[in-house]
């Protein structure tokens, strides 16, 4: 049953939020070096990634990757893990602490602890401009989970594959030779590319509305580890409407690599593992 507001309720209310994790310490990215090494860096590899279907790639630590729009508005939900061991992975919800509920140039995916270090930094954002509207949404999140069969099982009934979760699944899968069930517990949350979103004011619910991504767009990042990366089509294509069907338009994505002229990133190196000794006060 509803409770009667305290006499105190708007002083409670009126009082100003405190940032949980300042950003003024971080270990801030050379993005000058980055896009100096960029501007002479030599295409590599490239894989079409299918609508409604995931690929896997690889990208060396010092190496550029680009996602982009290449036949019309898709969002694309981004897994990353270290290339040696998959036990180290990004996480979405300590990087949304540390650069908010979306990303752009400049931030960073930090992966899993114990390790906590950045796994890849953006170093161009087409969509930059776009910002958030009015509602509240914006690019790029790391505030979605990833469309998966087991909630639309919950919500509608059904067995749907085609979602990110069971693509990105299947590509893993793929990748390494592991069977399904040895895939699935390492995929995570992602990094939804492309897609705009935020939550309402009114009920704090997460929504979706129309990608403002078109062909020619790109988010393009720097490998600050070796990496071993996974990318969906979501079936939702822009996210305008639904996901977890086959009902939306969707496109490919393109990812492309770019390998670094041997002599651009002299001096530079990987950023080390988190330096917390481990012991948890024992």
């Amino acid at each position: 049953m509803p409770f009667d507001p305290p006499a105190d309720a708007e002083a409670r209310r009126a009082v100003a939020p405190v940032i949980c994790y300042p950003p003024d310490t971080l270990p801030a990215p050379d993005l000058a070096l980055y896009l100096a090494t960029r501007a002479r860096a030599i295409k590599a590899a490239e894989i079409l990634v299918p609508p409604r279907e995931a690929a896997c790639f690889s990208v060396p630590a010092g190496h550029f990757f680009r996602i982009s729009s290449v036949e019309g508005p898709q969002v694309g939900d981004l897994n990353l893990w270290h290339a040696s061991t998959l036990d180290e992975r990004f996480y979405s919800g300590k990087t949304r602490a540390l650069h908010g509920t979306h990303l752009t140039t400049g931030q960073r995916m930090w992966s899993s602890f114990p390790h906590l270090r950045p796994m890849a930094t953006i170093v161009a954002d087409t969509l930059d401009w776009y910002g958030k509207d009015r509602f509240g949404g914006s690019v790029h999140d790391v505030i979605g989970t990833r469309c998966d069969p087991y909630t639309g099982n919950l919500l509608a009934g059904g067995q749907y594959h085609h979602c990110c979760h069971s693509n990105l699944t299947r590509a893993l899968a793929d990748q390494t030779g592991m069977s399904l069930a040895e895939a699935e517990p390492y995929v995570h949350d992602v990094l939804n590319v492309f897609m705009c979103t935020g939550f309402t004011r009114d009920t704090g619910q997460y929504f979706m509305k129309a990608s403002p991504v078109r062909p020619g767009d790109y988010l393009e990042f720097f490998a600050e580890i070796d990496l071993l990366g996974a990318l969906s089509a979501c079936p939702g294509g822009d996210c305008s409407t639904e996901h977890s069907s086959d009902a939306a338009p969707c496109y490919p994505l393109l990812i492309e690599t770019f390998a670094p002229d041997a002599t651009e990133l002299n001096g530079w190196q990987s950023p080390a593992l988190n330096r917390y000794d481990g012991s948890h006060g024992r």
